[in-house]
């Protein structure tokens, strides 16, 4: 028997919402239960952010640097920063130096801010206006090359389809189901939450950087 040859299933909000109150044992009857639980998916969305990281969310991006530059506003939608290097270019040839993540209290007691040389160090302020302070401020023209996580897309109109990975559909429908039945349907709220962390953990777990790597102890002192 022949197969479908078609690899992109995906749903839209609207079905992704009348599969979430099915699996509550309703149906949608009234407009406000739309705009309850696209409320709910955008609420489940924030959520997601808080519990981790999201491979499909963490993207590579570039900010220009200028003599005394020492903070970088790296976008309203930036979640965190994971990791940095200062990108430069000497005789032709670009070289990418990592530099040290460090923490509040850390970036506080640094005597000297506006000392310039090239960055080695930054620190993340994570405000509703995210902020990367670079340590020394930059000497002369750099680039900082960073990977950050950012916020999905919220639900928006109901014809588009979520800023999800396949992988975790159905991760999506019943963490939606979960969030309804604590409004609608509260008997079901139990068993409807059980199984969403049970996908969750599941796409969680596949969602995962699988590089190797070696793990070396530290002989002597």
């Amino acid at each position: 028997m022949a197969t479908s040859g078609t690899t992109d299933f995906n749903l839209s909000i609207d079905d992704l919402i009348e599969e979430a109150f099915e699996r509550c044992g309703m149906q949608v009857t009234e407009g406000y239960q739309l705009t309850s639980a696209r409320r709910s998916l955008n609420l489940l969305f924030l959520d997601w952010a808080n519990r981790g990281l999201n491979l499909w969310t963490v993207e590579q991006a570039t900010q220009p640097l200028s003599q005394g530059d020492g903070s970088v506003a790296v976008g309203t939608d930036t979640v965190n920063v994971l990791s940095a290097v200062i990108r430069q270019t000497i005789n032709g040839q670009q070289q990418d130096i990592s530099i040290d993540r460090i923490g509040r209290a850390e970036y506080l007691n640094l005597p000297n801010k506006l000392t310039q040389a090239r960055p080695s160090q930054y620190y993340v302020e994570r405000s509703n206006t995210p902020t990367v302070y670079l340590y020394p401020s930059a000497d002369k023209d750099y680039t900082l090359l960073y990977y950050r996580i950012r916020r999905m897309d919220d639900a928006g109109g109901y014809t588009n389809t979520s800023d999800v990975n396949f992988r975790f559909l159905p991760c999506l429908a019943s963490g939606l189901a979960y969030m309804i039945s604590m409004k609608y349907s509260p008997d079901r709220t139990g068993p409807l939450k059980q199984i969403y962390e049970e996908d969750f953990k599941r796409a969680a777990e596949e969602d995962r950087d699988t590089a190797s790597f070696n793990v070396v102890p530290q002989v002597g002192a």
